[in-house]
């Protein structure tokens, strides 16, 4: 069964099927499903469906979108559910936004709180799930100062040296429905090259569903099309890819 690394069923698209939606899921070859947070409320959220769920896992954090005046007071509470939820398996989603953001003192400030959530990661002995976005040089930088701290860089969207440094301290790769659209070249090298043990598929519902979905609310059940497209890149079974993915998030979240 496959593992959804990456949804976000706190978002308001799911409010009128969410239940019915994620029950579903076993009967769908889903057999596992992280819902990371990105911020105090969402965090919240996702460790209610995780204990809501038997096969849903949570990740907490606050993402670079989604920092405030008073982000200190939601990281304590970040720190407080990751100390005292057994279901939360991450810190995340953190990292870099400069997508939207060009303000070099709010820049600054995105940089200060992602490396305040890798200590906190590092003090918790959790792995992190990294968002990156038009941001690859500081999140490098960002993740340098941090050996000890191991993660996945979600949605990949780096290039193919990055993603070899990436591989050799020891983070893992995800990749969501943009690798079935037709521009997806840069993602598609990286895939050939970096090892199968290495990569997991997502959905990052309700975003960005696959192809021959495109332009409607992604959920986990389109989480095949990435294992498919990952089996088509690399000559593989499709089964494997399922499996030995699956394996991969297990591993990295510590889920028996």
């Amino acid at each position: 069964m496959l593992f959804d690394t990456h949804a976000h069923y706190d978002d308001e698209r799911f409010d009128e099927d969410r239940d019915a939606l994620l029950a579903s899921m076993p009967e769908n070859n889903v057999g596992l499903i992280l819902n990371p947070g990105c911020d105090a409320e969402t965090s919240r959220k996702a460790v209610s469906y995780a204990n809501r769920y038997p096969f849903v896992y949570a990740a907490v954090g606050l993402h670079p979108e989604n920092i405030e005046d008073g982000w200190t007071q939601a990281l304590d509470e970040i720190r407080t559910l990751a100390q005292s939820e057994p279901r939360v398996r991450a810190i995340g989603e953190i990292g870099l936004d400069y997508y939207w953001e060009k303000e070099e003192r709010a820049r600054a400030r995105q940089q200060v709180v992602f490396a305040r959530q890798m200590e906190l990661a590092r003090e918790l002995k959790l792995p992190v799930i990294v968002h990156d976005r038009d941001a690859h040089a500081d999140c490098m930088e960002i993740t340098r100062r941090y050996p000890d701290v191991i993660g996945v860089y979600h949605c990949y969207a780096g290039h193919i040296e990055m993603a070899r440094e990436l591989l050799e301290r020891g983070y893992y790769l995800s990749f969501t429905g943009v690798i079935t659209f037709k521009n997806a070249k840069k993602a598609i090298e990286v895939i050939r090259e970096v090892p199968i043990e290495r990569l997991m598929v997502e959905t990052d519902s309700p975003y960005m569903a696959p192809e021959p979905f495109r332009g409607h609310r992604n959920s986990s059940l389109y989480i095949y099309r990435m294992a498919e497209k990952i089996a088509e890149i690399k000559g593989m079974p499709v089964e494997d890819v399922e499996r030995i993915t699956t394996e991969n998030g297990r591993r990295l979240f510590g889920i028996v």
